[in-house]
């Protein structure tokens, strides 16, 4: 069994002022004893690194360094796998967008979508409900 966690989790695990702070460290602590395969798309690692550097989103960004540091803490975990686009990813994608409209800001989340499904990754732990649209992923949000 595999899994995957979106962005938000790992920004609520590196904004220390994020009322989710502690509870997100706590579960991607757990990720290291977990049996089951992490994988994460390089997608969210970017978007992670853009969105947490970033200081009209945070009073308190952090410095490109520390938020490279993080990705490579998390890349470190024994049980974890990138992902990334392979051969027929844009037939996956059509697939995946083919359901519904995807446009603005739900165009990155149908990405990471495609590359789960292409990848046969089919939990995510987000708090995105954007996510849930995409019924071949089970959707958990790990704080409730």
């Amino acid at each position: 069994m595999s899994y995957s966690v979106d962005v938000n989790i790992l920004l609520y695990a590196s904004d220390t002022s994020s009322p989710k702070h502690a509870e997100a460290i706590r579960f991607l602590k757990q990720r290291a004893s977990d049996p089951d395969l992490f994988c994460i798309a390089w997608p969210t690692l970017i978007a992670f690194l853009r969105i947490a550097t970033h200081p009209r989103i945070f009073a308190q960004p952090l410095s490109p360094d520390d938020a490279l540091g993080n990705v490579e803490s998390l890349l470190s975990l024994p049980r974890l796998r990138t992902l990334s686009e392979g051969e027929g990813f844009l037939e996956i994608y059509r697939e995946v967008t083919a359901r519904f409209p995807v446009r603005g800001n739900l165009v990155p989340d149908a990405h990471v979508a495609a590359l789960l499904l292409q990848h046969g990754v089919r939990r995510l732990y987000t708090v995105d409900r954007d996510f849930r649209k995409f019924d071949f992923l089970e959707v958990a949000d790990p704080f409730e």
